[in-house]
């Protein structure tokens, strides 16, 4: 699937702790809103739902979780469980998250700031708009 890409964070080692930093250069749009998920229970499910306009790069900061995307034809899974890497997802792709290990932390970058409007929240519905 080409509307989801996973990008490395630039990680800067030493022995007193990892660094990462997320710049204007790591992600291919400009910072708009920026949120997290944590305490997710177990069990628990998130996402289900596209964006007409907005794109996403996702990141594990602590912990892990599974992020299953599709485009309406092909449909993949990625586990997402290193901070210095995230999943960059494109407009048009629904996606859903789960399976959070105890004590995840997912961070959200997102391109655009909240607008219900842009949400698609029912599947069929995301099927009908491709």
């Amino acid at each position: 699937m080409n509307k989801i890409k996973i990008i490395k964070i630039p990680k800067i080692e030493d022995h007193r702790g990892n660094l990462s930093v997320i710049e204007k250069d790591v992600l291919p749009f400009e910072i708009q809103r920026v949120y997290y998920l944590y305490d997710v229970p177990a069990g628990a499910e998130r996402g289900g739902h596209s964006h007409k306009k907005t794109k996403e790069f996702l990141i594990a900061l602590s912990g892990s979780f599974d992020v299953i995307v599709t485009d309406g034809t092909l449909k993949e899974t990625v586990t997402l469980n290193k901070p210095y890497e995230g999943l960059l997802i494109e407009n048009g792709v629904w996606r859903e998250l789960n399976n959070f290990s105890s004590g995840s932390v997912c961070l959200v970058i997102a391109s655009d700031v909240f607008e219900e409007e842009d949400y698609i929240r029912d599947f069929n519905e995301f099927i009908k708009s491709i």
